[in-house]
């Protein structure tokens, strides 16, 4: 049985994936590992430059756009690894981060997925974890994104200080998740109901609810370029993630759902009026 798989799931996103390959296959971890690319019925050529130029890739080709969510869930039912990495093809990952992640997960017995440090392309670190999200915590992130951009010193050294410590949290980003094969089945895999966006929070959650733990780890980095395929599709990019976010607070915080649903209809980004979209009542059981 194999050690690791690698799994990445792509729709258009053809030049990050093969800078992203590229990287893995220069840089390969010593773990011993398969790559797994699912294509989500991209247009761009590829899936066909993956089998090209990649021919020890393993690809499996989704009907079509499926996902995020089911798009990882197709490898891992196709996979018998004991650890799977979950990873963004707009990534970069750094010379051995892949086998200290391994090593972390392994020195933390009762830890079910671990996160690295997540650097954006001018080598600052995004907080890529988090507490239980609510409006509260949403808006604090928001607020610190935005001081972040703002580049205030302050700001700066404090992200630094919160990513360069080890500790237990709530969620680490799907961009860049490493998880013990056992853990992630008994938690059922990714929810298929989140399309794009808050699939990884959600996974966390269930695997807390299994008695397991999350950890974030600045052990490892990998650089994040964020978003490309997601970028390219625009609105639908916008509304999937409000979407997920309504089904998420409709399955773990159902308390502040009403709260959520009038704040979007306030500001006009209420999804139900726009065709395809529905109620959070009827998404989530």
């Amino acid at each position: 049985m194999t050690t690791l798989t690698i799994v990445i799931v792509s729709w258009n996103a053809r030049a990050d994936l093969e800078r992203c390959l590229e990287n893995l296959l220069s840089t390969a971890p010593r773990t011993e590992h398969e790559i797994v690319v699912v294509d989500n019925g991209s247009t761009d050529g590829a899936p066909e430059m993956v089998a090209s130029r990649f021919p020890a890739v393993r690809l499996i080709r989704a009907e079509g756009n499926v996902g995020f969510a089911a798009g990882n869930n197709l490898a891992i039912r196709e996979t018998s690894s004991e650890l799977v990495l979950l990873l963004n093809p707009d990534t970069i990952v750094q010379p051995n981060a892949i086998d200290r992640l391994v090593g972390r997960l392994r020195a933390l017995p009762r830890a079910a997925a671990v996160g690295p440090v997540l650097l954006d392309e001018t080598g600052n670190p995004e907080r890529s974890f988090g507490p239980m999200p609510s409006p509260a915590g949403e808006l604090w992130q928001k607020t610190a994104g935005w001081l972040w951009r703002q580049s205030l010193p302050g700001v700066k050294r404090w992200v630094r200080r919160e990513t360069g410590r080890e500790r237990r949290v709530r969620w680490v980003s799907g961009a860049a998740m490493l998880l013990r094969r056992a853990d992630l089945e008994r938690a059922g895999l990714l929810d298929e109901r989140y399309f794009l966006y808050w699939e990884d929070v959600d996974l966390c959650l269930a695997l807390a609810a299994q008695k397991r733990e999350v950890w974030f780890t600045p052990a490892a980095t990998i650089v994040h370029t964020r978003g490309r395929s997601a970028a390219q599709s625009g609105g639908a990019s916008r509304r999937a993630y409000r979407d997920a976010q309504i089904a998420f607070y409709g399955k773990r915080q159902p308390k502040w759902l009403p709260w959520l649903k009038a704040y979007l209809r306030i500001t006009g980004q209420w999804p139900a009026d726009q065709p395809g979209a529905a109620e959070p009542d009827d998404r989530v059981q």
